[in-house]
């Protein structure tokens, strides 16, 4: 029942608040923002709680495939946004579920998992032009906000009652999806175009280096010294990583031409 609680509250807690600081920021931002693990660190402390700690390492060990495979979803979704939203998001979900069962079916360490992810992110940023876009207000529809809220509780609910039923692994990998991301990615498609959503998706590659980070960290002391200094140090890579990263300003701006 916690769970179910957890599930219910925090997701559009994190989608309500990911979506505002996109408006105030920019919504290449609001997709780094989303890049961190909202859901699935989460899910891992509850994992490691409820299983234990070598059961929740074991799940991180999939979230870090996973972190490839989110990569390869950006890389699909930006590639076939100008096909309209529904093409790029079956798109990217097949990137994401080809990788996914590729990646997953390899015999590899924490070590060769976290490398993976890290030479997909900076393959994918490099794919995905960095474009700087005229700033224009969009008249938002009321109900924005809760769509998006609505939406990505669904999702979380659907993708998490599967993955409790896969085994430790599976159930890592699957909680990466990236419900936030392609939420987002698939609102600002719709109101603002595909050059905007790749842009989020963009955002979101770059904020990945610190959920690998920390599912790194966390696949290597979980069982070695204890849950809760295991989590505050993983807690603390990601954000020396993510602080790394947001002094690339640059990277985030929107302004009016594609920069090579």
């Amino acid at each position: 029942m916690d769970l179910i609680i957890f599930k219910l509250i925090l997701p559009p807690i994190l989608i309500l608040s990911a979506s505002l600081a996109g408006r105030r920021w920019g919504d290449a931002i609001g997709g780094w923002v989303v890049g961190l693990p909202l859901t699935s660190g989460p899910v891992a402390a509850f994992l490691a709680i409820q299983y234990g700690p070598e059961f929740a390492s074991l799940s991180a060990n999939g979230s870090l495939v996973g972190t490839a495979a989110q990569a390869w979803f950006s890389l699909g979704y930006a590639y076939l946004a100008r096909h309209g939203c529904a093409a790029a998001f079956l798109g990217g979900t097949a990137a994401y579920a080809g990788t996914a069962f590729l990646f997953q079916a390899v015999p590899m360490s924490n070590l060769a998992c976290f490398g993976l992810g890290l030479a997909s992110l900076t393959v994918v940023i490099k794919l995905i032009p960095r474009r700087r876009l005229e700033a224009s207000p969009v008249a938002m529809p009321w109900w924005d906000l809760p769509a998006r809220m609505l939406t990505v509780t669904v999702i979380v609910l659907a993708v998490t009652a599967a993955a409790s039923s896969v085994g430790a692994q599976i159930a890592g990998l699957l909680a990466t999806f990236p419900v936030f991301g392609s939420t987002m990615a698939i609102f600002a498609h719709r109101l603002k175009g595909p050059e905007m959503a790749a842009q989020i998706l963009r955002g979101m590659a770059l904020g990945l280096y610190g959920f690998a980070g920390f599912f790194f960290i966390l696949s290597l002391t979980l069982t070695r010294i204890g849950t809760v200094p295991a989590f505050l140090a993983a807690i603390a890579s990601a954000l020396i990583i993510q602080a790394v990263m947001l002094k690339t300003k640059s990277t985030f701006q929107v302004g009016a031409k594609h920069e090579d």
